[in-house]
């Protein structure tokens, strides 16, 4: 829901995900358990050499920066999605700012995109700490987060410190005016190449690759033959696993869909910078 940050926080954790962090000794040489603080729950093993913040340590450093970073009027009704895993040991926020926008325009639409702040925190040791910023296609609400340009990321290692990783986030540039005009050249570059051939480069898997031209021909239609259409294709299916696209998640019986969908970002984004995309906007 949008939030009111004059009498909210921009990133409110609830209690599930509102403890310390603690270590126990295991049997297992050189590992250490990890442990919720207020009722001794057991969430992982990690190495001697790990090292993590809190949840709330780390959120709440990363509002500050965005606060800190933006315009308040940027911030006024911004959308925050919290997504939790692994039995509240992996937490992520995906923010989007309604009002910090671009808008793309293909020859057969329009569509408006926001700015979007996606920040990734594990304690068991899942993932490094992480902040990306991107974007969100207003049109379909797909997520675009994409490239090496756009991220910040530590591993929880003996060195890690909370302080160093804020320092360098202060200092790092939101690139969303960047990606407008980057979204903008895909929108404007004709898509003149056998999209079966090119999906089977891109993404090598011959059913998935299948699956996705069906995507991108129904992109398409709402959007011309152009290059955001791909793009949008890969967006949508990171964005959404049910019937909307034919790309649903298989039902594992543990709480990792937040992270399976995380993970699909991770694999746009990878096909996005391959050799394969890369030349589509080559002139």
């Amino acid at each position: 829901m949008p939030l009111d940050i004059v009498q909210d926080k921009l990133i409110p954790l609830s209690a599930d995900l509102n403890f310390k962090v603690q270590y126990e000794p295991t049997k297992m040489k050189d590992h250490k358990y990890v442990c919720r603080s207020d009722t001794g729950e057991y969430l992982g093993i990690v190495g001697n050499g790990f090292k993590c913040a809190s949840h709330p340590t780390f959120y709440n450093a990363i509002e500050e920066v965005i606060q800190d970073n933006r315009d308040y009027a940027d911030l006024l009704g911004a959308e925050v999605k919290m997504s939790t895993a692994r039995n509240n040991a992996w937490a992520m926020v995906d923010i989007t700012l309604p009002n910090v926008s671009h808008t793309i325009t293909t020859s057969k639409h329009q569509t408006t995109i926001n700015e979007r702040i996606v920040g990734l925190h594990a304690i068991d040791g899942s993932c490094s700490n992480q902040v990306y910023f991107g974007a969100i296609d207003t049109f379909c609400l797909n997520g675009q987060i994409s490239g090496d340009f756009d991220k910040i990321r530590k591993k929880n290692t003996s060195g890690f410190s909370i302080d160093t990783f804020i320092h360098e986030l202060k200092n790092s540039k939101s690139t969303f005016d960047a990606r407008q005009s980057y979204l903008q050249s895909m929108a404007d570059t004709p898509l003149n190449v056998d999209g079966k051939t090119l999906l089977e480069k891109i993404i090598k898997s011959d059913q998935l690759a299948k699956k996705m031209y069906e995507l991108t021909c129904v992109e398409i239609a709402k959007r011309g033959k152009n290059v955001f259409a791909l793009y949008s294709a890969f967006t949508n299916y990171a964005s959404y696993a049910d019937d909307r696209n034919g790309f649903a998640l298989r039902n594992t019986g543990k709480d990792t869909a937040s992270q399976s969908m995380w993970a699909r970002e991770q694999k746009v984004s990878q096909w996005v910078s391959s050799p394969e995309f890369k030349s589509l906007m080559v002139a």
